[in-house]
């Protein structure tokens, strides 16, 4: 495998084509939808071969945005992301896997001083040529973390029982990058 991925091209994030959203239940009975706009990233994938490889994500996480102005800045606030004390998220993978055209995907997030393990599964969307002839390659990915994990601890205990949001929070990863 070492002698495929020195043969791998790498691929910058090309943020007008990319998204990196999230998904968490809200009232127990929707879900809340909202992505970052501030990132940057870097993945290598060898076209020969299919082979994706090293992983790098950089987020400002004061970039989020759930379409609802009051929410984004309770999301920054010290309740969730804290983004004055703690103004990036990252991921760097560790581990891919390959079965056929799915991905396995395993790295470390860091978000608000902790860093764990996560895995993301996804499959490759394509590879192809940008308008100017540049090589360019797309992946989908999700996967899901529990936001206390990660120090998100803030939430509300409604009169029915039901908590304002979730724990879990489904990251969704819709990526295409540029060829260096």
């Amino acid at each position: 495998m070492a002698s495929s991925l020195a043969l791998a091209g790498t691929y910058q994030v090309d943020l007008d084509h990319t998204n990196i959203g999230f998904r968490v239940k809200h009232l127990m009975v929707s879900k809340v939808r909202g992505q970052f706009g501030k990132f940057q990233g870097s993945f290598d994938y060898d076209e020969k071969t299919h082979i994706l490889g090293q992983i790098q994500t950089v987020i400002q996480v004061d970039s989020v945005n759930t379409d609802n102005e009051k929410r984004d800045n309770h999301l920054k606030s010290p309740d969730f992301f804290d983004a004055q004390n703690h103004p990036k998220m990252t991921f760097t993978s560790e581990k891919v896997n390959r079965s056929g055209a799915d991905y396995e995907v395993i790295g470390t997030l860091s978000l608000k001083g902790v860093s764990k393990k996560i895995t993301l599964k996804g499959e490759l969307t394509g590879v192809g040529k940008g308008f100017k002839g540049e090589k360019r390659a797309g992946f989908e990915a999700r996967g899901m973390i529990n936001r206390k994990e990660f120090g998100l601890e803030w939430n509300k205990t409604l009169e029915t029982g039901a908590v304002v949001v979730g724990d879990d929070v489904e990251l969704i990863l819709e990526v295409e990058g540029i060829e260096q």
